[in-house]
């Protein structure tokens, strides 16, 4: 069903399943609504019922091989898509809409690895590195020497931003709002580092493709 009849929209997480099926007690079931079809999502297994009214059990890492391969052909092709998006929020959402359940899988993987890590494992067996460990990694190569001093402390700020809390966070405007940022200024001085706004968000896109490319 999954191959030929399943077609995907919106995926909302809705509520922890209050009902207890035989084999579920103490479990903690979420419910999903993925294209009209409740899913129901519990450690390590996805459970839906098929148009023919079939109740189907998968795990979770089949389900998700499954439905990435509606998407991408290829881990190329995934990462094509994942490196030219202005915002890695965008690819993630999408993947959200149409089926992906990320907190699921984080659960049973790493909550320390970011959505990127999870699907390259998941789909393609590549081994998962956490955000910490690929912050390091861009450290390691001195990435910020070109900058001047004010706007290599903000990239190293949000460097550790994103081990501690995802590349979405980074993405977001309203990040220069918060501690440590706060720090270097307000906002508009914080930019002004870098030149101007285009300049700064070049350079948060250019720090996530070194991000990315280890």
């Amino acid at each position: 069903m999954l191959e030929n009849d399943f077609k995907y929209a919106q995926a909302r997480s809705d509520q922890t399943w209050a009902g207890i099926n035989e084999g579920e007690e103490g479990e903690s079931i979420l419910r999903y609504v993925v294209a009209s079809v409740e899913v129901k999502v519990a450690a390590e297994w996805v459970q839906y019922f098929d148009t023919n009214g079939k109740l189907i059990t998968e795990s979770l890492k089949d389900y998700t091989r499954k439905t990435l391969a509606h998407s991408f052909a290829s881990m190329d092709d995934f990462l094509r898509r994942w490196n030219s998006a202005a915002k890695k929020q965008a690819v993630i959402e999408e993947l959200a809409n149409e089926g992906i359940f990320f907190d699921a899988l984080a659960e049973e993987i790493s909550r320390e690895c970011d959505p990127f890590d999870l699907i390259c494992h998941i789909a393609w067996g590549k081994p998962p590195l956490t955000r910490r460990e690929r912050a390091e990694q861009v450290k390691k190569r001195d990435y910020f020497t070109r900058y001047g001093e004010q706007a290599r402390r903000v990239l190293e700020a949000l460097l550790d931003k994103y081990a501690d809390e995802g590349v979405t966070q980074i993405e977001e405007m309203q990040i220069l709002t918060v501690l440590p940022f706060i720090q270097f200024g307000t906002p508009i001085e914080i930019i002004r580092a870098f030149g101007e706004l285009e300049h700064y968000q070049q350079a948060v896109q250019e720090l996530e493709q070194a991000l990315y490319s280890i």
